[in-house]
């Protein structure tokens, strides 16, 4: 039965609320800021009533078909280390999109919901809004470069397995955690790439040149 949770899972994940709202609303996400058909890009592009719509949607993909399961104790122990992957992963490579998809951060938010009762994404919230406030302070109140996001995301994502270890959280949590940060790691790529090239030709190539 894992597999064909495993697969609902995967199929609820790969509806592209967003960028379907974005498409009514005559926005094509794919085409506006990193190409995100995302609730976040959704959000940009169509507003904040759309892009709140977007998020809930999305969220709600990654969380209520999973609490059910759990509650139901349909799934457990490593089960639901697979399943809970599913709806991430579907979002990440939607079928509807020819296997293109978005950053999965709203369903992965909707995922840690379901698996720990709000714990985990509450304390992923937190980090994320200690890391934006650094951030704003680092480049002096100014909005942050989308790639500055993009390695907050990813950075607050890695950070949080220091929370899910350091709490005691069971190991099938923890590969869930492991797989879920790859894959937020990947879909991040290329920001990170340009998020690392610019640190190092601001900071540390101007000490070196000046060390010269």
């Amino acid at each position: 039965m894992t597999v064909f949770y495993f697969i609902i899972e995967f199929l609820c994940g790969s509806l592209m609320f967003s960028y379907w709202l974005g498409l009514a609303a005559k926005k094509d996400l794919t085409k506006v800021g990193d190409g995100n058909p995302g609730a976040f890009n959704l959000w940009l592009a169509a507003g904040f009533k759309l892009g709140l719509l977007g998020v809930l949607l999305d969220f709600m993909k990654g969380y209520f078909p999973l609490v059910v399961l759990i509650q139901r104790e349909m799934i457990r122990d490593l089960s639901i280390t697979t399943v809970a992957f599913a709806p991430i992963l579907g979002h990440a490579f939607s079928p509807f999109l020819r296997g293109r998809g978005g950053k999965a951060i709203a369903v992965t938010f909707g995922v840690w919901s379901a698996v720990t009762q709000f714990k985990v994404s509450l304390v992923y919230a937190v980090i994320l809004a200690v890391l934006y406030v650094i951030a704003r302070m680092v480049y002096k109140g100014e909005n942050t470069p989308t790639e500055t996001d993009g390695f907050m995301v990813v950075f607050g994502m890695w950070m949080l397995g220091l929370y899910l270890f350091f709490r005691a959280f069971p190991y099938y949590l923890l590969l869930l955690w492991l797989e879920n940060s790859l894959l937020i790691t990947y879909k991040n790529k290329g920001k990170l790439q340009v998020f690392f090239k610019d640190v190092y030709s601001k900071y540390w190539n101007r000490d070196t040149t000046i060390g010269m």
